[in-house]
């Protein structure tokens, strides 16, 4: 599956829709401490959306520390290539205290909740530390009728498309 979604043609002009029905949702309004993700070029673009928001919302960024993520503040000037050449915080950015919304990236994503990540388990091992609301981000072509899952991975409660938010708590 990671395949076939990744030889699909992205169409950031998604993105806009996606990020408009994100900052309508009642639990990222009344969030202020925000886990965003540096998105790649596959992925729905975050650098317009945390520009926006930076000042706004407290962001935080993942940093990779060997098998898992640091949550580090987001400082515009403060990022510096790390992981797989993603954008991430400096080691000298400060640590989450208290998260109250997570964005999730996948490569698929279904009604469920179920995320289909690149396959290194750093979001498998994050999101159950986290008790917060946990929001999938995904363009027309990642949304799938039915994700492969494994006993490990971990859900969303919340997935936005640019058409439609799934709320999943309810249909799990």
């Amino acid at each position: 599956m990671r395949g076939k979604i990744r030889g699909s043609v992205a169409d950031v002009t998604q993105d806009v829709s996606i990020w408009e029905q994100v900052e309508a949702l009642p639990e990222f309004r009344a969030a202020e401490n925000v886990l965003l993700y540096w998105s790649m070029a596959s992925e729905v673009d975050t650098h317009a959306f945390a520009r926006r928001w930076y000042g706004r919302k407290k962001l935080y960024l993942p940093k990779v520390a060997g098998e898992t993520l640091e949550i580090r503040e987001y400082i515009p000037d403060d990022l510096a290539s790390g992981y797989r050449g993603i954008m991430e915080p400096s080691q000298d950015a400060p640590v989450a205290e208290k998260i109250d919304l997570v964005i999730v990236p996948g490569m698929a994503f279904d009604a469920k909740g179920n995320r289909l990540g690149r396959g290194g388990g750093f979001y498998d091992r994050l999101l159950p530390t986290l008790s917060c609301p946990k929001v999938g981000v995904c363009r027309n072509h990642q949304f799938v009728e039915e994700v492969p899952v494994q006993s490990w991975d971990q859900k969303v409660d919340i997935v936005v498309t640019p058409a439609n938010c799934y709320i999943c708590k309810i249909c799990q």
